[in-house]
């Protein structure tokens, strides 16, 4: 009994309004739920208070942000309303490493939430990550095929006029981001359809093949290669035949010395993974 009305004193002294539109009161039921004591809850939301960081702890909210989806995963989507202004609070951090925490973990969150949830509430809060510092980009560039699954076809569609951002990075000494590019590019061939890998991932791995880093190279080596394979399974054969005529044209018929030699590399890589029959390789 003395803990409910010590939990009853803290939850009604908690100034936790952040959304002017609602009055204080709405504001309070709009958070409360009963999964878990609700001072705890209270306790949890007030983290990203600015006042915290001065009195408490300096990384305050990126503790908030690390643990967020498990606190999400404990309330469940059906109480995902205490916890958006959070979220979306975190998501608008000046610190980047409160945003980079929330950007490696979104695919886990929409996981959680589902289908609409992550329509409505994850997809705007993505797609400010996409444009924010490559410390940022990085989380979400890691679980890009992860999160893209999750969503609709033409949700998913949307992003593929986004990946040839992904070339261009802060610091183009970071090849690291490119060779993560390529490797996310391998696992994005099962989301889209031939038209689609041949109209824009195309394009970005013949640019990765030719990048300045071998590690990266050799990546893209393994995503033509597999790009030639899902061409090849695809209803129109003349998406590969026109992809294998590039692949010549470009690098086996290149005045470089590096693009010849590129160009043996990926027919030794088509050839160890059995992604053409030996005749059509021919």
């Amino acid at each position: 009994q003395n803990m409910d009305s010590t939990l009853h004193y803290i939850h009604n002294d908690s100034d936790l309004s952040t959304n002017s539109s609602f009055s204080p009161e709405e504001e309070r039921k709009s958070k409360v739920q009963d999964v878990v004591p609700q001072a705890l809850l209270d306790q949890y939301l007030s983290m990203t208070d600015p006042s915290r960081a001065q009195t408490v702890d300096t990384e305050i909210a990126k503790h908030c942000a690390y643990s967020l989806p498990g606190v999400a995963l404990t309330l469940g989507r059906q109480n995902w309303h205490c916890l958006k202004d959070t979220y979306e609070t975190l998501a608008s951090d000046m610190q980047w490493k409160v945003r980079r925490t929330l950007a490696f973990s979104i695919h886990e969150l929409a996981v959680i939430l589902g289908d609409q949830l992550t329509a409505g509430d994850l997809v705007p809060v993505f797609n400010g990550f996409l444009k924010d510092l490559d410390e940022v980009r990085i989380g979400v560039l890691k679980h890009l095929h992860d999160f893209l699954k999750l969503l609709h076809v033409d949700k998913r569609r949307e992003y593929l006029y986004q990946l040839q951002e992904f070339l261009v990075t802060d610091n183009s000494r970071n090849w690291r981001f490119r060779a993560e590019l390529a490797e996310q590019l391998i696992l994005l061939l099962d989301l889209y359809s031939a038209r689609d890998i041949y109209d824009y991932l195309r394009p970005i791995a013949f640019s990765l093949c030719a990048d300045k880093v071998s590690s990266v190279r050799w990546i893209s080596y393994k995503l033509v290669s597999e790009m030639v394979k899902k061409l090849y399974m695809a209803s129109t054969p003349t998406f590969v035949i026109d992809l294998m005529n590039e692949l010549v044209e470009k690098f086996c018929r290149c005045h470089k010395w590096s693009g010849r030699q590129t160009f043996v590399f990926i027919c030794q890589t088509i050839s160890e993974d059995d992604c053409l029959p030996m005749d059509q390789f021919a």
